[in-house]
């Protein structure tokens, strides 16, 4: 394997593999939290047993999130040494406020698992809201800097030199909040959508229904929070990368040809060799509209571009495809779930809208990561967009396939012990958190 292709599939596989965890840690200590005062409102022991078997969900994937994201720091270093030298002094800020929100974050989890019955009650709900809190910082703080790449400022770039940097310009830089915004709500969707998933499975199973279907509701309520947000912070991300990543939204769109009035292609195969799109679904003057609110607005295409600056356009179009269809979906499960909770109760009893839920579990996560290759292969050939080009940032030590071999294997050896410890935990349930269950109280008699 070349060195150069080793590096960027060693870097697509850790953070491919790492933003499913750091949504979790943005998003899963909210429905905890929310179980949480659940119980202080109600009494109700089911939420109590609730909130400390996600609790121990919680500590489990923040665990693995720590060590992957620092994985990801050393990787930084490890394999883009040209990127690092110039941009660390630049983009560090946010990497280093980061490091503070993990520290909150993880005094926060250690208070909130021992402190049940040590602290006042408002307090230890608020060390688990806490750790909501400074995970979702910790989320966006990495983005702002993940941001920077697509819109460097907070320096002048002079004969090849970095110099007049100021990193609170570079930390706020004009993409840092589309960004954010999406990846936020991404999160929410995600993650609502799979843990709502996990426990229609298990309501289907006839076992502790009560407990899972308090579960079930308060994580359907999350992702339809995020399912409905997506197209509103899509929107103001679009706008966002029309503005400053032209040739980023004309492969998005695999759009060759400048044109007022610009059609919304909706799949399609691109050619581009020939730039064209093959098979395609074209909705007239949307994609102007969409990006300007101006249906005769001029959309450049990829034709005005240099070739060598095209990003690999049918990966861009085709996960641009995938994140927009896996969103659709989910939007109009979210609408009928909210019809049922409205209009017809007896439906969400329904096994039918339980295994809907149970098949849409992967699908944020698909749309998640199909959106996050569009930010990143749509970037390229830049690392710093429009300043260094990805291959002059790379190691030139040799072997680099032989550590992504390595890391390949650190990362399935992860998902094997996560999916065993998460089994684990679900498999507790009628002993550990469900009050309701007579094998929770047979436990407690002996204890």
């Amino acid at each position: 394997m070349d060195d150069f292709i080793a590096a960027r599939a060693q870097m697509a596989l850790s953070l491919g593999f790492h933003i499913i965890f750091a949504c979790v840690g943005m998003v899963m200590p909210f429905l905890m939290a929310f179980a949480h005062w659940k119980y202080l409102k109600t009494n109700n022991e089911v939420y109590k047993g609730l909130t400390k078997a996600w609790s121990k969900g919680v500590a489990i994937l923040f665990a693995t999130g720590a060590v992957s994201g620092t994985m990801l720091s050393f990787e930084l270093g490890l394999l883009w040494p040209g990127f690092m030298k110039h941009a660390g002094p630049i983009f560090g800020m946010p990497f280093s406020l980061e490091g503070t929100a993990f520290f909150i974050e993880a005094i926060a989890i250690g208070f909130f698992l021992y402190g049940w019955e040590k602290f006042n009650k408002w307090f230890h709900w608020f060390c688990g809201f806490l750790v909501g809190l400074s995970g979702l910082a910790s989320g966006i703080l990495v983005v702002a800097a993940n941001a920077w790449m697509n819109s460097p400022t907070g320096f002048d770039y002079i004969n090849g030199q970095y110099l007049n940097i100021d990193p609170i310009k570079a930390m706020f830089n004009d993409a840092w909040f589309p960004q954010a915004l999406h990846m936020t709500v991404a999160a929410f969707c995600a993650t609502g959508f799979a843990v709502a998933g996990v426990h229609a499975f298990l309501i289907m199973k006839r076992k502790n229904v009560e407990f899972h279907t308090k579960a079930f509701r308060i994580a359907a309520g999350f992702a339809l929070i995020g399912a409905f947000g997506a197209p509103l912070s899509g929107d103001v991300a679009a706008k966002s990368v029309a503005e400053r990543q032209p040739i980023k939204l004309a492969a998005m769109e695999a759009h060759f040809e400048t044109e007022k009035g610009a059609p919304f292609i909706i799949g399609g195969i691109p050619d581009q060799e020939k730039g064209e799109v093959k098979y395609a679904i074209k909705i007239p003057k949307v994609l102007s509209f969409l990006v300007s609110n101006d249906f005769n607005h001029e959309v450049k295409g990829l034709n005005d571009f240099p070739r060598d600056e095209w990003p690999p356009v049918a990966v861009v179009h085709y996960a641009f495809q995938i994140m927009i269809f896996f969103g659709v979906v989910m939007i109009c499960i979210g609408g009928v779930y909210l019809y049922a909770f409205f209009f017809k109760k007896e439906w969400l009893e329904k096994n039918w809208l339980l295994k809907t839920f149970l098949f849409a579990t992967p699908f944020g996560y698909i749309a998640l990561e199909a959106g996050w290759t569009v930010t990143e292969v749509g970037r390229q050939p830049w690392i710093i967009y429009g300043i260094m080009k990805t291959v002059d940032a790379v190691t030139p030590m040799p072997g680099i396939q032989y550590s992504f071999y390595f890391f390949t294997a650190i990362f399935v050896s992860l998902s094997l012990i996560i999916i065993f410890l998460l089994r684990r935990q679900i498999q507790m349930v009628p002993k550990l958190y469900d009050p309701t269950d007579p094998q929770f109280n047979d436990k407690n008699k002996k204890s």
